[in-house]
């Protein structure tokens, strides 16, 4: 399987835990939030409204148009401070995606 393949896989998988956890917003955020400069935006989003609305379509986006995908990414940290013991299935799919787009290509 392609690396493209599995980071979609891991984005699914991550889509799918945020609703299951009840995290998934259905109403939509305001531009002025999604414009944030903040990291995460940490000054108007919450960390599963970052995810939903700012990291999820990127990375797809960035898939669906075939662009290179981050070879970087550390995202667990900051879940794990966020959602801690709380919500362990969606550190662990963060942490899996951080691995898809981080580890060796």
């Amino acid at each position: 399987m392609s690396r493209e393949r599995d980071v979609e896989l891991g984005l699914q998988r991550l889509k799918r835990t945020l609703k299951e956890a009840g995290l998934w917003q259905t109403m939509p955020v305001s531009p002025e939030a999604l414009a944030s400069t903040q990291p995460f935006a940490i000054d108007t989003l919450s960390l599963q409204q970052w995810l939903q609305f700012i990291y999820l379509p990127k990375l797809q986006g960035m898939l669906d148009q075939g662009q290179p995908l981050p070879t970087r990414v550390s995202v667990a940290p900051m879940a794990q401070e966020m959602f801690g013991d709380d919500l362990p299935e969606l550190v662990e799919a963060i942490t899996h995606l951080d691995g898809l787009l981080s580890g060796p290509r």
